[in-house]
């Protein structure tokens, strides 16, 4: 088995650390055992993570399921009895656990209608199998080389099934496999991976015979471990590998076939929802009894087109007419499909095949021709295994669509079904990931009397403009605190504040918004988890999206955070402290971790401070580069603290921040002198905002030994020189890194930004010219003395421009011979 991680093992390695570390927050869910429970009944699950024991709800994602009783275990666990609808709905469930302190992360467990059992070792042996009547879930582990067994009895043409769930518990990278084998251990079906499963698998077969029939359970590779928990469903119930078609028009009934059951076809009627749902699914039923899981299943607001063979090519192409979604299946090896349409210029399509993404063993490959065969469009993998291209008609006509497999592969279940959709906007809402794999985060949890701010994302799809949030509910006592999202932006701060007398409880909230001018135009939160990855590459075995946002009120927390609002901007090209201050309730008094999770464009931040223990103030530098967004905005510091041994969080309220623009900018000469002289740095200043008093500007980056004073300069200074002084150690060189910066003062608070930039040579002097001796002067007549001329007075040195020093450089270095 290759390398492999989950973030339940991930999760499990990290709550031994320390309380005070990043992802040590409270509370943490890892697992629900068993894995499943039977409708219908009453079932002692229990719940383990980190932090449990001050539970106070399960908060379930669908409704049927009540909890009668908590039974506490210990700090990070505990039981309770949760009753199961006897018309809950069958397959994964999702659930979170809210505490008196938080919320815990997103959790599967399974519902089945079958009896549960436990495996019973020992069952490794074929001779000594687990004996279990028909029609049973069993609840099982595959260790290292461990191979399970369980057996039953059987009809002559009686169906028998069994439809392993591992992969899908999310637990680890589990690859189960499982095969039907008669009393002499002749193998009638087996199967790995199943594409309708995901990698779990399923397999039915007919009994040739009356007699025993035995089941056999493993890891594909034999190299399971503890962590390799399964649930095999065992009886004669219909399992169909496929659904035809695999999609329908909401609101109306529909005939389905199902296909791939050892039992041969079958057809059922159903009634489809009134209202699209992202995840659906259809479950084959027949004499009395049910798949397990469902086949997955498109709703859409289209009716069907089926094939119709032979369609083999383009002169055989089914026909179709808009608004419709194709539907077919590659019967066999080297099938081909072929639709034909008519479609008007200027219309546009997103066309999108399904297979892979509706459980087929199909990998499609798609390809679009005009009426005289010319290939428009052709594409195999742009939505994972399946297909997807934007079709923007180019004329009035026909065109034709083939569908092939990539490996030109067939068989009685490789579905498809391929939608035309108009382009539409969209919107998706999401918290971005604090962990890598993992759900910390991603809650909203608030304190009584305080805030808990986090950054929402918004992707648009096919539109533009601003947007305004709207949740439809928030618990009572919570209000929640943004601003219009503008149309440049895709993340905003949003902080969420409880009163002091907000009672304690929460749910799961539908969290949407839409554009601000046209409300039609909408979406909604999800979260998707990363259950299972590994190698290669860190793939991703499995996954779990979530459409709801957990919110909650929790008790107290013993401090609370607020910015002091800057009466300065911050400029751009500049940097500021932003100063925190915690109350910390009397009694209590530990270090703070604060985030700035929110920087508007161009600004940057330090991942994080620290307010110590004993302190109640933090500064949080902060810089604003050259293309930083100008502007005002809104934003928050969000700090954690170790309480009762875990992790409290409160935020800050939204408070403003202004970008400016530079006050000032300096032209900065470029200067050069040998070592151990002096030179200038001339600065012409261009005032590009107006200031009250003087500033004061400084130089830095000087290579060592290179020193110079501030300058002061007021609003209406042109001008500013500053004398540089080397040493004679000062490294010789090009130094490019030399800049100016300024601070002004306004309202009592510093504006500190840079203005400019420049080089600085310093040279190596050169050796002094040695000069021949002078002849001696012939002698001359005594005279008169004549009186010396005046001295003419000289005019002040003139600063010699960078042309000129280069030039007296060079003639320096040809009078010295070099």
């Amino acid at each position: 088995m290759p390398a492999f991680r989950t973030f339940r093992s991930l999760l499990a390695f990290v709550l031994l650390l320390s309380a005070s570390t990043l992802f040590a927050a409270s509370p943490r869910l890892t697992i629900i055992l068993p894995r499943g429970a039977q409708r219908g009944q009453d079932t002692e699950l229990t719940f383990s993570g980190r932090l449990l024991a001050d539970v106070e709800e399960i908060m379930f994602y669908e409704p049927g399921f009540a909890v009668k009783e908590f039974k506490p275990v210990n700090a990070n666990s505990f039981k309770a009895v949760v009753s199961v609808s006897p018309d809950a709905r069958l397959g994964e469930q999702v659930c979170q656990v809210r505490t008196k302190t938080g919320i815990s992360d997103f959790q599967t467990f399974y519902v089945g209608y079958l009896p549960e059992t436990d495996e019973k070792e020992p069952n490794s042996d074929f001779a000594t199998p687990q004996v279990i009547p028909m029609n049973v879930t069993v609840n099982g582990v595959a260790n290292t080389e461990d191979v399970d067994y369980f057996v039953v009895e059987a009809k002559k043409g009686d169906r028998i099934a069994a439809e392993v769930e591992g992969m899908r518990l999310g637990t680890t990278l589990f690859d189960p496999y499982v095969a039907i084998l008669d009393s002499k251990r002749f193998e009638l079906a087996s199967a790995d991976d199943s594409p309708l499963l995901v990698q779990d698998c399923v397999v039915t077969a007919i009994a040739p015979e009356d007699g025993k029939y035995t089941i056999e359970v493993r890891e594909s590779s034999y190299s399971g471990n503890g962590n390799c928990r399964y649930r095999v469903h065992i009886g004669n119930f219909p399992r169909p590998t496929a659904v035809y078609p695999a999609g329908g028009k909401v609101g109306e009934e529909l005939e389905l076939k199902f296909i791939g059951d050892a039992a041969g076809e079958f057809a059922q009627k159903f009634a489809l929802p009134t209202e699209a749902i992202s995840e659906y699914g259809v479950f084959a039923g027949k004499d009395g009894s049910w798949s397990p899981s469902w086949n997955t299943f498109r709703l859409s607001d289209v009716g069907n087109s089926l094939e119709v063979e032979p369609n083999n090519d383009r002169a055989t192409a089914s026909p179709a007419e808009f608004p419709t979604a194709f539907n077919g299946i590659l019967q066999s090896a080297g099938d081909e499909d072929y639709f034909k349409f008519t479609a008007t210029k200027g219309q546009q399509f997103e066309v999108e095949c399904y297979g892979r993404r509706i459980r087929s063993a199909i990998d499609p490959v798609m390809y679009l021709y005009n009426a005289a065969g010319g290939q428009i469009a052709a594409n195999d993998d742009s939505r994972g295994p399946d297909s997807y291209f934007r079709f923007n008609v180019p004329a009035d006509g026909e065109y034709t669509l083939r569908i092939t497999d990539h490996l030109r592969r067939g068989g009685a279940d490789f579905v498809y079904r391929v939608e035309f959709q108009p382009i539409k906007p969209g919107l998706d809402l999401s918290i971005a990931r604090s962990e890598r794999y993992g759900q910390y985060r991603q809650q909203i949890f608030v304190g009584r009397g305080n805030r808990f701010g986090t950054n929402i994302n918004l992707a648009r799809r096919n539109f533009g403009g601003d947007l305004v949030l709207a949740p439809k509910e928030l618990p009572a006592g919570v209000t929640m605190h943004h601003d219009k999202v503008p149309a440049n932006m895709s993340v905003m701060p949003v902080v969420f504040e409880a009163a002091a007398d907000a009672p304690l409880g929460g749910g799961l909230y539908d969290f949407t918004a839409h554009h601000a001018d046209n409300p039609e135009i909408n979406g909604g939160f999800s979260n998707t988890s990363d259950f299972v990855y590994g190698a290669p590459g860190q793939s991703l075995y499995y996954t779990k999206t979530v459409q709801k946002l957990p919110i909650a009120v929790v008790d107290e927390i013993p401090f609370k955070l607020d910015i002091v609002v800057p009466k300065v901007p911050i400029a751009r090209n500049g940097s500021m402290q932003l100063k925190i201050v915690a109350t910390k309730k009397e009694g209590w008094d530990e270090a703070i971790t604060i985030q700035f999770p929110f920087r508007p464009p161009g600004l940057g931040a330090g991942s994080s401070i620290q307010i110590p223990k004993g302190q109640t103030e933090g500064l949080y530098p902060l810089n604003a580069n050259g293309n930083a967004a100008v502007g005002a905005w809104k934003v928050f510091a969000i700090g954690w603290a170790a309480v009762d041994g875990g992790n409290a969080f409160a935020s800050t309220a939204l408070a403003p921040l202004e970008i400016s623009e530079p006050f000032v900018t300096f032209a900065m000469s470029r200067s050069a002198c040998d070592q151990g002289q002096e030179t200038e740095i001339a600065c012409t200043l261009t005032q590009t905002k107006e200031f009250p008093g003087e500033a004061v500007a400084q130089i830095y980056g000087l290579p060592n030994k290179a020193v110079t004073e501030p300058m002061k300069f007021t609003k209406d200074t042109k001008e500013v020189i500053f004398k540089v002084k080397t040493d004679a150690t000062t490294p010789a060189g090009r130094h490019k890194s030399v800049f100016g910066q300024i601070t002004i003062t306004m309202n009592g608070e510093p504006i500190v930004h840079n203005v400019g930039s420049t080089e600085l040579r310093v040279d190596v002097p050169l050796p002094p010219k040695v000069e021949p001796k002078p002849a001696p002067a012939p002698a001359v007549a005594a005279t008169t003395e004549a009186k010396p001329a005046p001295k003419p007075v000289e005019a002040p040195p003139r600063r010699l421009t960078r042309l000129e020093m280069l030039r007296l450089e060079k003639a320096k270095a040809a009078a010295a011979g070099k």
